[in-house]
């Protein structure tokens, strides 16, 4: 099947070409951003060979619709969706900083509580927890790119502000819409049936010196969820949560002998395989939205991209 693993677009006004993981942006005149969702697959830190169809679409779509839906308590970049796989907003300058917040001990929290540490991010993890329980209260748990290489570093509130990655002042200001932004998510998860487990968020600040919230938001690739139906049983039992994430794609990776670590290659993906991904990518967008997914035209996906952007920027 077609799936957009790279773009090439020169729009009216470019300036410059970022190439994320996933996303490609496009800086244009007057601090306009062009983002492209591809349906390039991440995991640990590492691009899959081969793309996921309409992975893009429901990324961007995802994204789009939380930044629509927790606008009222954070202000955003976007500025419109022309495309499926395409948002529009303002230029901002980044924080070096995810905020990473986690309701439940799963994951990475969870990993690294089997290994016997009780402080993440110099934050306190309660003792006698079990894998997928949930925290008292929320954590935040911030993360932070290595200065080589595109893995993300765990840090301490404490080491961000003394190295003075974002000052006390800002950070107030990111833990705040943290909490908002999470407690939001819980909210809209809740009425589909669903838990928001973890989540990150990355904000940016507009030249005019406004902090908004950037980048993708409640997505199964930034986030992870669990079916609400049977969530105790299955803790009272020790039995695995049923996910709603990303988590599913890494779990067959690490069975296939992957994790991203030195010297291991990625594991052949069959078409099948690809297929099965491609559905349940699918089955995760009709459950955070509770909409139909309605699959794009993926004929010619450049093209259609293209020409929707161009029109748009021509308004």
């Amino acid at each position: 099947m077609n799936t957009l693993m790279s773009t090439d677009f020169n729009f009216p006004g470019q300036k410059s070409v970022y190439k994320g993981k996933v996303r490609e942006v496009y800086t244009l005149d007057n601090d306009i951003l062009v983002m492209v969702a591809t349906d390039r697959l991440s995991a640990f830190d590492v691009v899959m060979p081969k793309g996921i169809p309409y992975k893009g679409q429901i990324l961007n779509q995802i994204a789009t619709k939380m930044m629509k839906d927790t606008e009222d308590i954070v202000p955003n970049w976007l500025m419109a969706t022309p495309d499926p796989n395409v948002a529009v907003g303002k230029a901002c300058i980044p924080f070096k900083v995810e905020m990473v917040i986690r309701g439940y001990m799963s994951g990475h929290a969870a990993r690294e509580y089997k290994a016997g540490k009780r402080l993440l991010c110099s934050v306190p993890m309660p003792e006698g927890m079990q894998e997928n329980d949930k925290f008292p209260e929320p954590i935040i748990t911030p993360a932070t790119k290595a200065e080589k290489g595109d893995h993300d570093e765990d840090i301490s509130k404490e080491d961000i502000l003394k190295r003075g990655i974002v000052s006390k002042e800002d950070y107030e200001v990111l833990e705040k819409y943290t909490r908002a932004l999470f407690q939001r998510g819980t909210e809209i998860a809740a009425e589909r049936g669903l838990i928001l487990v973890d989540t990150k968020y990355e904000f940016g600040k507009t030249k005019e010196g406004q902090i908004v919230l950037i980048d993708e938001i409640h997505t199964p690739d930034s986030s992870r969820y669990f079916y609400a139906d049977g969530y105790q049983e299955r803790q009272e039992k020790g039995e695995p949560q049923k996910q709603l994430s990303k988590e599913f794609v890494r779990q067959w990776l690490i069975s296939n002998g992957f994790q991203g670590l030195e010297g291991q290659s990625v594991p052949e993906m069959s078409d099948d395989y690809i297929e099965s991904v491609s559905n349940r990518y699918i089955e995760l967008y009709e459950n955070i939205t509770g909409e139909q997914f309605v699959k794009s035209d993926i004929s010619n996906l450049q093209e259609r991209i293209l020409s929707n952007v161009n029109a748009y920027l021509a308004k």
